[in-house]
């Protein structure tokens, strides 16, 4: 089999305005914590996404609380993630350099919880019980369109409210009751009672621009939370770099994993859902970029065995299989109640029979004419490999910059 030659090309994003970090946050947290007194604990809820600069960020919310003689102290907001132990979800902080010796302060990271009402549905809304404990609690988060559904909510402080902070038994609540009515009307129904029964003072929302640089943090206060975040999220949608083709025959991911994205790779990207995908090769009236096959490579290590999203993959790697830890990856796709997302594609030792095997099972007569792409991972797409055949017929030529050969 004949593989095409290969670009390595950069899409051309518009450029961001200089963000001052340090002056940004202290800026933003100032807007959040007038009614903060000296000595008050402060919980700072942090997730387990891979959000860029995220580490800088919360130790810069911590000075801005202490020089207010208050007592911050960080929370794990992140669902069921980490295997849901608390052991687990120390070791994701750690990964993006959240630790308390650098930090400074505690991080009480038990998964305990205790409901604080219910839904118009009768779903019962969690909090983090040392969240409770607190005299306020700052959530820090990214404002993105969601994985697993599209609406005027996608993922940020709200979700982090209801998810984040109930931890496994309110992440398991909220998808039961999503199943059932809905994931933008049972998160924010739930965003509602969590907001009226607990501390919670507001949250640092980030934006961050095609190239996973920070673009913009911007402080919301509990009480405006649910109409700040529509408008939040539709300049996220501006902001999100995709894919600039009409038709992939083939898709390469080096590495999926749960920093990348809560699904793995991110469905926004790819256009496949985690609740499963149409494999026929025929595109009828799908959405650009249609991509007929995906082989993905390997995990990434701040996934600490998570291989959640491998199920959107057609292949995958056997070095893959040898990263991934099943008994995580259930934990998060059933609490998710996304069976689908973790089942496992064909899986190949060698990655060139991988690349042949996918090609080998599309309608294409030439093979050395394949559209194939490769990417780093679904979060990062500014630079990419293509093939020469894509190049040369691809009509955003004026989005792209060719910057070499692979």
């Amino acid at each position: 089999m004949q593989l095409p030659p290969f670009l390595r090309v950069r899409q051309m994003f518009p450029a961001s305005p200089e963000l001052e970090i340090e002056h940004a946050v202290r800026n933003e947290v100032a807007k959040l914590v007038s009614n903060v007194r000296p000595m008050d604990r402060i919980a700072i809820g942090v997730g387990s996404r891979g959000i860029s600069n995220l580490s800088i960020i919360v130790k810069h919310t911590i000075d801005a609380i202490r020089d207010l003689g208050a007592k911050p102290f960080i929370i794990p907001a992140m669902g069921s993630h980490g295997g849901a132990t608390p052991e687990g979800q120390r070791e994701l902080l750690a990964s993006y350099g959240i630790v308390e010796s650098s930090m400074g302060v505690p991080i009480l990271d038990s998964l305990d919880v205790q409901i604080v009402g219910s839904n118009e549905d009768g779903i019962s809304a969690y909090c983090s019980t040392e969240a409770m404990k607190a005299d306020g609690i700052l959530l820090i988060n990214r404002v993105k369109p969601h994985t697993d559904f599209f609406g005027t909510l996608g993922s940020g402080l709200l979700k982090m409210s209801v998810i984040g902070l109930g931890k496994q038994r309110g992440a398991a609540a909220m998808h039961l009751g999503a199943m059932q009515f809905g994931y933008e009307r049972t998160i924010r129904s739930l965003a509602k009672v969590v907001l009226q029964s607990t501390p919670i003072l507001g949250g640092i929302a980030i934006l961050e621009n095609q190239r996973h640089q920070t673009a913009k943090l911007q402080g919301v206060r509990k009480d405006e939370m649910n109409d700040v975040e529509n408008g939040l999220l539709v300049q996220a949608k501006e902001l999100m770099p995709t894919l600039p083709f009409d038709e992939i025959d083939l898709l390469i991911v080096d590495a999926i994993g749960k920093n990348i994205s809560g699904a793995g790779m991110d469905p926004n990207v790819i256009n496949r859902s985690i609740h499963g995908y149409d494999s026929s090769s025929a595109r009828g009236d799908r959405p650009a970029p249609f991509i007929r096959r995906i082989f993905v490579r390997g995990l990434t290590p701040e996934s600490h065995g998570n291989a959640i999203g491998i199920g959107m993959a057609d292949a995958i790697t056997s070095k893959l299989m040898a990263e991934a830890n099943m008994k995580i990856t259930q934990i998060n796709a059933l609490t998710s109640l996304t069976p689908q997302s973790a089942k496992v594609p064909l899986t190949f030792d060698s990655e060139l029979e991988a690349i042949e095997c996918m090609l080998g099972s599309l309608p294409i007569t030439e093979t050395r004419n394949s559209r194939i792409v490769r990417i780093a991972n679904t979060l990062e797409i500014a630079e990419m490999d293509i093939s020469e055949t894509l190049w040369n017929s691809s009509g955003n030529l004026e989005l792209m910059h060719r910057i070499g050969a692979w």
